[in-house]
C-alpha cells in the first residue's frame, strides 16, 4: 500500500535546472567558451562535487578571471530567470490529490534547505509538506540514498510504502537504493538521459492523474 509521496525539487517541482544552465552558459559565452554538457549532465540532481563550472571556466580562461564578479552576475541572472517560473505541470494537482487520498508528502532535495524552503514559500506551497529533507540534513546527497531514507523516516513510513518522483539519474539511483518506488518525470535537460532504473516514466505529472499512476505502479505497469 502506498502511504507517502516524496518529491525531488529542482527540475521536478520547479524547473530551476534550465535557468541555472542558461545563467552559466551566458557566463561561458562572455569568455568565448561553451559549458561541457557531458559534465553538466553528470551532476544533475546530485551533489555537485565532480564538476565546478567556475573552476572549469577559470582553467579554460587562465589567470585574471573575476570569480566574485562572475558569481554576482550569475546569481542575479539565475534569480531573475527562476522567479519568473511557477511550479511544473501537474505538481499542484498531485499535491491536492495526495492530500485527498490521505497520503503523506515530503521533499528530498540535494539543494540547500534555504534554497528549497525559499522557493516553496514563494510558490505558495510550503505548508503542504509533512517533511522537507535537504543536503544540509544528511551526510551524503544524491545519488546516495541518505536523503530518501531521511525523508521516509521523517514521514514514519517504510520505503516500500513510498513513491519518489525524480527527473534525473542521480535522483532515480538514490530513490531505488533507499528502497522506494520511483517514477521518472524528466524535463528538457534530462529527457535523453538514462532513467531506465525507474519503475515508471511520465512525460510530466500533468499526463496522468495520481490515482491512475498509483494503480499502474502497484499492478506492474511498464514505463511509457
Amino acid at each position: 500500500m502506498i502511504r507517502a509521496l516524496v518529491f525531488d525539487f529542482d527540475g521536478l517541482i520547479l524547473e530551476t535546472e534550465t535557468p541555472i544552465l542558461q545563467a552559466w552558459s551566458e557566463v561561458y559565452a562572455e569568455h568565448g567558451q561553451r559549458i561541457p554538457m557531458d559534465k553538466w549532465h553528470q551532476i544533475l540532481g546530485g551533489a555537485r562535487v565532480d564538476f565546478d563550472p567556475l573552476e572549469h571556466l577559470a582553467a579554460l580562461v587562465g589567470e585574471g578571471l573575476d570569480r566574485d564578479g562572475i558569481r554576482t552576475r550569475r546569481d542575479a541572472r539565475r534569480t531573475e530567470l527562476i522567479e519568473a517560473l511557477d511550479v511544473m505541470d501537474g505538481v499542484r494537482d498531485y499535491i491536492a490529490d495526495a492530500q485527498r487520498l490521505g497520503l503523506r508528502l515530503a521533499v528530498a532535495s540535494s539543494s540547500t534547505r534555504r534554497w528549497v524552503l525559499g522557493h516553496l514559500e514563494r510558490l505558495g506551497i510550503h505548508e503542504h509538506w509533512d517533511a522537507v529533507r535537504c543536503r544540509d540534513d544528511v551526510e551524503h546527497a544524491k545519488p546516495a540514498p541518505d536523503l530518501y531514507r531521511a525523508a521516509v523516516d521523517a514521514l514514519h513510513v517504510a520505503p516500500r510504502d513510498a513513491v519518489a518522483f525524480e527527473d534525473a539519474p542521480n535522483g532515480v539511483a538514490a530513490a531505488k537504493a533507499a528502497g522506494l518506488w520511483c517514477v521518472a518525470v524528466p524535463n528538457a535537460l534530462t529527457r535523453d538521459l538514462d532513467l531506465s532504473a525507474a519503475d515508471l516514466r511520465l512525460g510530466s505529472l500533468g499526463d496522468e492523474p495520481l490515482e491512475r499512476l498509483l494503480e499502474r505502479l502497484i499492478h506492474g505497469g511498464g514505463a511509457d
